[in-house]
């Protein structure tokens, strides 16, 4: 196939499970349940099903949009960063890693899910390999031999769980757990289970001290993969996480473990530690990278919390850190682009003068991972904080503590960098403006528009998320 008529076919494809997803939301708004379809022949226990509800339409509507603007974003640097003769495999990547994506989302069994956690790996690092550079095949060995420790931990945990139940659908498998657990034991092989399980996720999903794949995988990529790498793929495997919780075990079973209060810690320390990270890079895209790891600390930290509340805050701000750092990957590239392709920040001065609609975009995204009132990140650490006053004293301390220093750490490295974007250049030569491409400006305009609706008018969707969460289990 042409190269045009990939990418073509790409866009259309993408665009329509939008349109499909919204007329989802729109059924089940209707009705208020969910829809469950069989698979195959066999009915449930035995056979496998697919289960849509509201939440689940809306991560599939938000993930649909954040892969086509991702791709509209970034199709100059495609050109430019993957060979010819591989432009078709790219698009299929992009197609089938969204189509791996959906399926954990919608999927109601426990193995399916497994499946394509496998398939959303390999497309993963395909997506990263697909810029021939020595750099990227080192990032994507680091990434491939971390996610597979991931994914054989999670596969261990699955099979325990297996033994326990006899079970694969999620459905039944809780089922089995609330009768098990009834009279308040807790097998220790359903400990094991849901540890084995959180851990592997955990490690696929970089939640600190996990991470050290994720700075070259996102900093070395083409801008379009960084994009989806940020923004989808571990946003993919902690949708699978919380179905988990809830569908599976349940949060009262989770919450008896204590198998969240590692989470929670661990989210915690992500916090601080990626800002840290981040302060010390001059690599502009490596500073955005480790931003990322103190971001997928803050939904962990959620997580972590064991109740409806904090849940409900994670889940929100994987729509904001998906808007957003998919917003400063690709508006990251238009910067670099206009800088000699530096990605250093003494280079960079100046860039959001040759390149406003990058420079506006980046400055946008910035104040909202601060947390800027009328932008997403704002909503986001307001629904953490509300959460935490849910829980007990010294853990209430303890998470705004980290709230606090985390904002005045954001503060710092990424208000550091929108000054040199717009702080005079030091070379002598007269700084020409950078037209953009069609796709790269409407990308920017979606996105900028997306965080500030995240800012806006949040209440439908946190609305909407606390219903999908009640349906969940």
């Amino acid at each position: 196939m042409p190269k045009r008529a990939a990418r073509a076919t790409c866009i259309t494809v993408v665009s329509a499970v939008i349109v499909m997803s919204a007329l989802l939301i729109s059924r089940i708004s209707a009705f208020g349940g969910y829809y469950t379809y069989m698979m195959g022949h066999f009915p449930a226990p035995w056979g496998n099903e697919i289960r849509a509800g509201l939440l689940e339409a809306v991560i599939a509507l938000a993930f649909s949009v954040i892969m086509l603007l991702s791709l509209l974003g970034g199709l100059r640097r495609i050109d430019e960063h993957v060979f010819e003769d591989r432009h078709n495999l790219y698009y299929i990547m992009l197609e089938l890693l969204l189509a791996a994506l959906l399926a954990q989302v919608y999927t109601n069994d426990l193995f399916t899910a497994y499946v394509f956690v496998e398939i959303m790996t390999l497309t993963a690092c395909s997506l990263i390999i697909a810029r021939s550079k020595g750099r990227t095949l080192v990032a994507a060995t680091r990434y491939m031999i971390m996610n597979l420790m991931g994914s054989g931990l999670f596969l261990l945990g699955l099979s325990f769980l297996y033994d326990l139940t006899g079970h694969l659908l999620m459905s039944n498998i809780h089922e089995q757990v609330t009768r098990i657990t009834a009279d308040g034991a807790l097998p220790h092989v359903l400990t094991v289970s849901a540890t084995l399980m959180s851990l592997g996720l955990a490690i696929k999903s970089a939640l600190f001290p996990f991470h050290t794949w994720l700075p070259d995988a996102y900093g070395y990529s083409t801008p379009t993969s960084s994009a989806v790498l940020s923004s989808l793929v571990s946003k993919g495997y902690i949708v699978l996480l919380i179905k988990i919780f809830y569908r599976v075990f349940g949060l009262d079973v989770i919450n008896r473990m204590r198998v969240n209060n590692v989470l929670f810690v661990f989210g915690l320390v992500g916090i601080i530690m990626g800002s840290l990270s981040a302060i010390r890079e001059k690599d502009i895209r490596r500073m955005v990278s480790f931003s990322s790891v103190a971001q997928i600390g803050y939904i962990f930290m959620g997580i972590g919390m064991g109740a409806e509340a904090g849940i409900v805050a994670a889940v929100f701000h994987i729509f904001v850190h998906g808007m957003g750092k998919s917003m400063l990957f690709l508006s990251t590239n238009g910067l670099v682009w206009v800088s000699g392709d530096s990605k250093m920040f003494r280079d960079l001065r100046g860039s959001g003068y040759r390149n406003p609609i990058a420079g506006v975009a980046f400055s946008v995204g910035s104040f909202s991972m601060v947390g800027i009132p009328f932008l997403g990140g704002f909503i986001s650490k307001l629904y953490f904080a509300k959460a935490d006053m849910l829980m007990r004293p010294v853990e209430t301390v303890v998470v705004l503590l980290v709230l606090a220093a985390s904002t005045i750490l954001n503060t710092i490295y990424f208000l550091k960098t929108v000054i040199t974007l717009y702080r005079p250049s030091e070379s002598p030569a007269p700084a020409e403006r950078y037209k953009p491409s069609s796709g790269f400006a409407l990308a920017m305009v979606c996105l900028v528009a997306a965080n500030f609706a995240l800012g806006t008018f949040s209440q439908p969707i946190i609305e909407a998320i606390r219903t999908g969460l009640r349906l969940f289990a």
